[in-house]
């Protein structure tokens, strides 16, 4: 740390205790430490966003470690590069990711951008992961529940390189227990759930005022109307609550799950049961594929992949699909989910990902012990 651009680092504070440990951390590394609190939504005419509670507790922080706090609003970026994305997504029947996007737009291009203009070399974030000791590779967490990587899987390897992820070979428990060493008044603050505009309100009522619902059949496999949906873009594969299906003469008493959005037809198709063949596919469509190093490693390829946050890594095969990636796994894999990415792991390195398109056609298949369906369903 050389001189004073070289020694300033810029934290991107929430307000929760994750992104206060890391101003700590960097801290008592001898870092000039300043943090930034972002406001990402101005409208909230409900109540449900905690963007001012928020702010309180991470200027309380600020003055506990006794280093400037910043703040700047990327509202319109955010409305323009992930809000319109959202919205977009769900239109066509699809179940997209903000968060992804957030960090890839907001976290790691607009908030790397005013760091910079504040003087920093370097940003810094409460994100559970880790950089390679070069800089160029973004690794698992230490605490594998906690893992972040997913969602971090968009960023591109030169934002990687001035990159610090303090808490990333910290469980969450030595996370609290630092705070609270430390006096940091936010110690025992519950973690953040969801997305800040949507809060805690029911998710289908938040996207309602934003896309209209089309009602349609709820169908089954075999074409019977068993029910009316309030409109594809409310329901997501595997959904199971929400649906309104009670139980039916002449069935098994098991709950239903949605396997498919037929938008041609506006249908809703459900089927019986977790484990219904239907919602399994050993093999994946996916485009728009990002590589953190910038490039694809040699196709094929052997690795794991995750579909959605937390879940265990599944061992697969990536090849080229001529406009995307087609991905084969060892074992099937439940509820797929265009929208969503696939995110691709070699080891505890994170490669990269891409957005799920759809379910490969000819790889219906049935996870191990499943029950056979009903003819009817």
């Amino acid at each position: 740390m050389a001189d004073s651009r070289e020694r300033r680092v810029v934290v991107g504070l929430s307000g929760g205790v994750d992104s206060s440990v890391a101003a700590l951390l960097l801290q008592r590394d001898g870092y000039d430490v300043h943090g930034l609190f972002m406001t990402n939504w101005e409208e909230d005419e409900d109540g449900y966003c905690t963007n001012a509670r928020d702010f309180q507790d991470a200027r309380a922080v600020c003055d506990r470690l006794d280093i400037p706090l910043h703040r700047v609003s990327f509202a319109r970026e955010y409305r323009d590069r992930v809000f319109r994305y959202l919205l977009d997504e769900y239109s066509q029947g699809r179940t997209p990711n903000p968060d992804v996007l957030c960090n890839r737009e907001i976290k790691f291009g607009e908030f790397a951008r005013y760091a910079r203009r504040l003087g920093a070399a370097r940003i810094a974030t409460g994100h559970y992961a880790r950089v390679s000791a070069d800089g160029r590779t973004l690794l698992r967490a230490r605490d594998g529940d906690k893992d972040q990587t997913y969602f971090l899987h968009g960023i591109r390897g030169d934002e990687l390189a001035h990159t610090l992820f303090p808490i990333g070979s910290l469980t969450k428990a030595e996370v609290r227990r630092m705070a609270a060493d430390a006096g940091l008044p936010n110690h025992a603050k519950p973690d953040s759930t969801g997305i800040c505009f949507i809060g805690d309100r029911p998710f289908r009522a938040f996207l309602a005022g934003h896309l209209k619902g089309d009602p349609g059949p709820i169908v089954t496999v075999s074409g019977e109307r068993i029910g009316t949906h309030e409109g594809l873009v409310y329901y997501t594969i595997g959904q199971r609550q929400g649906l309104g299906i009670g139980g039916r003469k002449g069935r098994r008493d098991a709950p239903w799950y949605v396997c498919e959005k037929r938008r041609a037809t506006n249908e809703l198709v459900v089927v019986q049961g977790s484990d219904h063949p239907r919602l399994y596919a050993t093999a994946l469509l996916a485009v728009a594929p990002s590589w953190i190093a910038g490039r694809p490693p040699p196709l094929p390829w052997r690795c794991r992949a995750r579909l959605r946050h937390r879940q265990a890594l599944q061992a697969c095969e990536v090849t080229d699909a001529g406009d995307g990636l087609r991905i084969r796994f060892d074992t099937p894999q439940r509820a797929i989910a265009p929208g969503q990415f696939a995110v691709l792991y070699d080891g505890p390195a994170c490669l990269g990902g891409a957005v799920i398109q759809r379910a490969a056609a000819d790889a219906a298949a049935a996870p191990p012990g499943a029950t056979a369906p009903d003819t009817a369903a």
